[in-house]
């Protein structure tokens, strides 16, 4: 009876052990880390912050509105004949976003290869911003530690959820 029981046995340990494994080399559901461009090169920046932006999701039940601001974006173009910057157009577009509030289950996610002209931008656009005016909608910054305090002062003294996420 013995002998009968023995390849049993062995079966059930080999079926055990390979259960194991599985489980051991099923994918881990962590987002991979993202590492930020190490230039200034807009096309590989606006797909990084895109990725960045689809991890940082949770919670958004609406639309997320991306704001980007390149290297430069404080020089006049060649040929802007208003003599606005690319900066002075951004900060228009988002000081307008943010005075009309901004509707619960919507984001607003920033990134630049210029972290400290993109967290001037976020301040000055929300600073006399209503305390309401983004209550139940995020604020997502992308950009470096050394302006994440000042980024998230201006943006919770309108109300908002906000999410950083150092670019390195």
């Amino acid at each position: 009876m013995t002998r009968a029981l023995a390849p049993a046995a062995l079966l059930l340990s080999a079926l055990l052990l390979s259960a194991c494994q599985k489980a051991e080399e099923a994918p881990s559901n962590e987002p991979a880390a993202l590492v930020a461009p190490a230039g200034s090169d807009d096309m590989a920046w606006k797909e990084y912050l895109g990725q960045v932006v689809g991890q940082n999701q949770a919670g958004v039940t609406d639309r997320v509105f991306p704001y980007y601001l390149p290297m430069n974006a404080a020089t006049p173009a060649e040929g802007d004949q208003d003599g606005k910057t690319m900066y002075d157009r951004q900060l228009e577009n988002v000081a307008a976003v943010v005075q009309r509030t901004v509707l619960p289950g919507n984001m607003l996610a920033f990134g630049s290869p210029d972290s400290a002209k993109m967290a001037d931008l976020i301040v000055t656009a929300f600073t006399g911003a209503e305390p309401t005016a983004l209550k139940g909608s995020q604020v997502l910054f992308i950009g470096n530690a050394a302006d994440n305090e000042r980024v998230k002062a201006a943006v919770e003294a309108a109300g908002a959820k906000y999410v950083f996420v150092e670019a390195k």
